[in-house]
């Protein structure tokens, strides 16, 4: 099969060094193993501005998806509310899993164009006192649009609720202060800006607020109170790990730190997404998402106006040259996506426009 990068919001292109790591059979029961996955949470803490004795770290199983039905499903008991913002397809998710579980919940609907408003959070909270948690999603992939989430946390810290952000698109890759912010529970993946590979999530959580969840999980494998108990000892998952996915990771975060840490690699995404969006205005191909509020990990664009335009044929084509990109997902508008995050630099935005200038031409 033809190499070709990933123009896309996770998985996304990773470094040579980090595969190699995955050539390596490692034992779960094993001691340096479990050092390794320690490792991973004292850098993950660090990385969040957070202080080890108020916040914790727990790796969970399976995609970023499961990261958060194992928050959602375990710190929200069955006398709780939960407000979920929504202004893409993964807010919306977060109502399918509480539909799934049973957990009583109200939504907050945006335009996907909109970021979440907290003053509307705020009438929301006044209205309905039974609220006890709320959530949002930081980088909503659907768009490419950075929601507010400081000004979303202010409201709910003011109020006395619990703070739930997916960031499974911005963490690593988009400074967040989770103490500073008063996120209680924070959820992202092995697979985005840190630059690892799929197979497990994590979420950074308030000691506090995961004390008082234990027993209240609706799922064994998914439960985050034994999850932790069990890894905060010596480092030993529940059950069965990624251990290959682990290794990478670790590779990956000596690797974030090299280049600088999340401020280095904000500014390198930041000018992949300046590049790609002034190169698109010169093929007449407008964002989805005005300025103010795009983020520099992923962005939509409207379908070509005046031109014989195919998605499906222009993503062959691309990829035939080297790039993967992103069909649309926004439901009222055609559009299509492209990824500005991994192992991918300004000289591949210029690549990448050059091949879809050439494909433009070719259908003239």
């Amino acid at each position: 099969m033809k190499n070709y990068k990933l123009l896309t919001p996770g998985p996304l292109t990773t470094t040579e060094t980090v595969k190699k790591e995955m050539m390596f059979d490692h034992c779960t029961w094993d001691d340096d193993y479990k050092k390794i996955t320690l490792s991973i949470i004292d850098d993950l803490l660090e990385l969040a501005h957070v202080d080890k004795e108020k916040y914790t770290a727990i790796l969970m199983q399976g995609s970023g998806t499961f990261g958060v039905e194992s928050v959602l499903t375990s710190v929200i008991g069955e006398d709780d509310c939960l407000l979920i913002c929504a202004n893409g397809a993964y807010g919306k998710r977060m109502a399918e899993i509480a539909q799934h579980a049973k957990i009583t919940y109200k939504m907050y609907l945006q335009d996907f164009d909109k970021i979440s408003d907290a003053k509307v959070v705020e009438e929301l909270l006044q209205e309905n006192p039974q609220i006890t948690h709320v959530s949002i999603v930081h980088s909503e992939t659907t768009s490419g649009i950075l929601n507010d989430i400081e000004a979303v946390a202010k409201v709910v810290k003011a109020y006395g609720k619990t703070l739930i952000v997916d960031a499974m698109s911005s963490f690593g890759g988009v400074d967040i202060e989770v103490e500073k912010l008063g996120i209680d529970f924070i959820i992202s993946s092995a697979n985005k800006c840190i630059q690892g590979v799929p197979g497990f999530s994590f979420i950074i959580c308030n000691r506090e607020k995961l004390m008082q969840s234990k027993g209240k999980a609706r799922s064994l494998s998914l439960d985050l109170y034994e999850q932790w108990e069990t890894m905060s000892k010596d480092g030993k998952w529940r059950f069965t790990s990624p251990t290959h996915v682990v290794l990478a990771f670790a590779q990956a975060i000596k690797e974030l730190k090299a280049e600088g840490g999340i401020v280095a690699r904000n500014k390198r995404y930041s000018e992949n997404n300046r590049i790609l969006i002034e190169e698109m205005a010169k093929l007449g191909i407008k964002p989805y998402i005005e300025s103010t509020h795009q983020g520099p990990i992923i962005t939509t664009f409207y379908y070509p106006e005046n031109s014989n335009f195919d998605f499906a044929e222009m993503y062959q084509y691309i990829k035939d040259r080297g790039y993967a990109i992103y069909p649309g997902k926004v439901t009222d508008a055609q559009t299509f996506r492209i990824g500005t995050i991994g192992e991918i630099y300004p000289e591949d935005m210029y690549k990448l426009s050059s091949i879809m200038t050439d494909f433009l031409n070719s259908k003239k």
